[in-house]
Formats: structure tokens, C-alpha cells, sequence
């Protein structure tokens, strides 16, 4: 590049035939264009050959025995270098201990990315994400596929800056362990626990941490938020940033219920708060809350992945609609009890946060995202909201990244 540069610019130039130049100039351009698209190809094959032979691999790394040991929150059992990471990184499989809304110890898997080169000597600011919603089955996890990177948005300009970035699957994705869907506490812990595995490794992680999410993964941050300080003290929480963000669990399930989207989303929550709080919990089974069809259907639901098995799920979901429940959630307990409890923003979040939210969204809607920000403010939170127009759910998290990644330095959760 700076070759062609030099040569297109320098006094050798003029000697070149006036009306061959044009050719010339052509030939050198598209001889430039090919180079190109030969290293991009390169590239990207690389990344293919390498993901598939991980995913083919990928089985044996998540095997557990359930009789593993106990151990503190965050502790790696095994780790697998990943020859697909995003050229200029390095990354690794991992997985780890963390635990879960009922206080056992789970192990749970994940990735944990780093920019190539030696980190400063203060270490790297890690950024945990939280990723949307992909499924709740153990092979619905990002770190299992082709790409396991794929999904963390922002992924290229966090590894630019600087940032070591971890992404958790949660609980029950990835390795076996229990159902987390939609269960803050659970959700947010592993995220937290992500963070110290990667302090586990030498990758030049410090303790400097932002918690980053979308969608399921936004409810994840702000859980995590709320209990950093007393579940992992000696992380240094910085900022939280979280783009359409579940906030209001019953609302987003009662303004959803209508189409396709809704009954897969509430069938993923269904599946999980009935396994977790079921034993425990009297009437919070899926019997005493959806119609028989409804409660017949969540399995087979709960064993798809939203992505790849879409069609599936409509199969399945499509004539429920108007035929799932039986109550309504937001006040029939004990499902209004737990989803209050997985509700997040009851108290203010203990550090600056950004919200961001597509207008045109119709899985979150705005409003109920307006209203979170609202109570934040009034709780005394230190909120910035970007509202962007004209955007959907699926590209809030893109559209957010240029006004994120100055806020984040302007309130100390840089890189470094």
C-alpha cells in the first residue's frame, strides 16, 4: 500500500506515456483491488477452517463429570486456544467456575479475547459481554459455533482500543449446568465470574472492569452491576452500558405474547424458572401458568436455538398464539413474585450507566426502556440514554458503538 502510494505520487511519474497513464494507473489499481480481496479471502477462510474444526472439536472441551470440586467463583478448569480469533488477537475457550441464583457452584464456559502484544504495564480494562438471546440448550452457546465472536458487538473496536474482551455463555449453554434464562442473579454472576477467569490467564487483564450487553445480555449487565461490589470486591467496576436492555420482565412478556417472537421468549423463560425454582417454589410449574398445548410445547421450544432452528420454533409457536396462557404472569403469583425479583433496576446502579434504544424496536419497546431510565434517574443513577431512530432491535448495539466508546473513556472505563 504505501508502495503504490509512493509510486502514484513521485516525479519518476510523468514519464509514463500520456495516454498509456490511464492504463497504467488502471492496471496498478486493479492489481491493488485483488491483492486486497486475496488477503481479505485469506482471512476469512482462515477463521472458517479453523471455527469448524473448534466446533467439530468443541464437544469434548464442555464434557463434564458433575463430580467436579467446588471451587472460588471464577477459577478455571480448562482452557483451548482458538485458532479462528479476529486477526490481531488472540483468543480461548474457558471454562469455569461461577454460581448460581440459589448459591451453588456451577461451571459454566465462555471466551476470552485479548489484543496480540504485550499489554501496558497497568494491565487491559476488561469488557464483559452479555450477548442476545440464542437459545437456552446446552448447544445453543456462541462459544460452541463456527464463529464464536460473532455475536459480541463492538468485538473489533474493543481489541483496537485495547480492552481484553470475555463473553460467558451463561449457565446451562455451553457446559451442562442450570437453566439461567432471564434469571438475573445467575446470568449476572457469570458474567462477573467471566472477568476473573480472564485474570486467571496471562493475558494482561487487570482488574478494571465494564460490563457491556444487549438484549438478554443488557438484563445480565445490570445484574451484574448491582452486585459487583459485594459479589466480586475486587473487581473495579467502571461503567455499564446495555442496548435494548430486559428490564421489566412482565411487561416484556405481556406486550410480546402475540406473535411468534413472544411465546419463544417466554417459553425460554417458562423452561427455566420452573426447572429452577419448581422443586422449591408451589404452583411454579409450567401447568399452573400456560394452556396444555403450552406446556407441551415448551421442551421442544427449550431445545432449539433461536438461530439456525428458526423455522422450527415458528412451527411449533405459531399456533399457540392466543392459546399459550392461562393467567397473566404480571399478577399471578408465584410468577409475579419472579419476575419481579429478576426485574433489575431496583436500586440505582452504583456506576455511570448507557442506555441505548432502537425507536423503531418492537421486541423491547421503547417505552419500557424510557420508563427504566426514568426510575433510574429518580433513583439517583448517573444515566445517559441514546435514543437512535429509525432502529430495530437487532441493530441497536452497531448503531450504539460510536457514542459508546467515547462515553466510556469519558467516565474512566478506558482501556487502560
Amino acid at each position: 500500500m504505501r508502495y503504490i502510494a509512493t509510486v502514484l505520487k513521485s516525479g519518476d511519474q510523468p514519464q509514463v506515456p500520456r495516454r498509456h497513464s490511464r492504463t497504467v494507473l488502471a492496471t496498478v489499481l486493479a492489481a491493488l483491488v485483488a491483492l486486497a480481496i486475496a488477503v481479505f479471502t485469506f482471512t476469512i477462510d482462515r477463521r472458517v477452517d479453523a471455527g469448524t474444526v473448534e466446533e467439530w472439536a468443541a464437544p469434548a472441551f464442555y464434557k463434564t463429570t458433575g463430580t467436579e470440586k467446588d471451587a472460588p467463583p471464577g477459577t478455571v478448569v480448562r482452557t483451548e486456544s482458538l485458532r479462528s480469533a479476529p486477526t490481531g488477537s488472540k483468543a480461548w475457550r474457558v471454562l469455569y467456575h461461577s454460581t448460581d441464583v440459589l448459591g451453588h457452584d456451577i461451571l459454566t464456559s465462555g471466551v476470552v479475547l485479548t489484543p496480540d502484544g504485550p499489554a501496558p504495564e497497568a494491565g487491559r480494562t476488561i469488557v464483559s459481554w452479555g450477548h442476545p438471546t440464542t437459545g437456552v440448550a446446552q448447544r445453543c452457546a456462541p462459544s460452541v459455533g463456527v464463529d464464536p465472536f460473532i455475536l459480541i458487538e463492538g468485538l473489533g473496536d474493543f481489541l483496537k482500543a485495547g480492552y481484553v474482551v470475555v463473553a460467558a455463555d451463561y449457565s446451562g449453554m455451553g457446559a451442562a449446568g442450570p437453566d439461567s434464562y432471564l434469571i438475573g442473579e445467575t446470568e449476572g454472576n457469570n458474567l462477573l465470574d467471566a472477568a476473573r477467569a480472564a485474570r486467571h490467564l496471562d493475558v494482561g487483564a487487570s482488574d478494571r472492569l465494564v460490563l457491556w450487553g444487549h438484549s438478554q445480555g443488557g438484563h445480565a449487565a445490570l445484574f451484574a452491576a448491582q452486585t459487583a461490589a459485594t459479589y466480586a470486591p475486587e473487581l473495579k467496576l467502571s461503567a455499564v452500558a446495555v442496548a435494548a436492555p430486559a428490564t421489566d420482565l412482565a411487561a416484556l412478556m405481556n406486550s410480546d405474547i402475540g406473535d411468534v417472537s413472544g411465546i419463544t421468549i417466554s417459553s425460554y423463560a417458562f423452561a427455566a424458572y420452573s426447572s429452577v425454582y419448581g422443586p422449591s417454589t408451589p404452583d411454579a410449574t409450567l401447568d399452573d401458568i400456560l394452556t396444555p398445548a403450552g406446556a407441551a410445547a415448551v421442551p421442544d421450544m427449550a431445545e432449539l436455538c433461536l438461530f439456525g432452528q428458526n423455522k422450527q420454533l415458528h412451527t411449533i409457536a405459531t399456533p399457540l398464539i392466543g392459546k399459550f396462557l392461562t393467567g397473566d404472569p404480571a399478577t399471578a403469583d408465584p410468577w409475579k413474585t419472579l419476575l419481579t425479583e429478576n426485574t433489575p433496576g431496583s436500586v440505582a446502579m452504583p456506576v455511570p450507566l448507557f442506555v441505548a434504544q432502537g425507536l423503531s424496536d418492537t421486541l423491547v419497546h421503547p417505552d419500557s426502556t424510557t420508563d427504566f431510565v426514568t426510575q433510574q434517574k429518580t433513583l439517583g443513577a448517573s444515566v445517559v440514554y441514546d435514543e437512535i431512530p429509525a432502529t430495530g432491535h437487532g441493530e441497536v448495539a452497531l448503531r450504539a458503538l460510536p457514542r459508546l466508546l467515547p462515553w466510556l473513556e469519558s467516565v474512566g472505563g478506558g482501556p487502560r
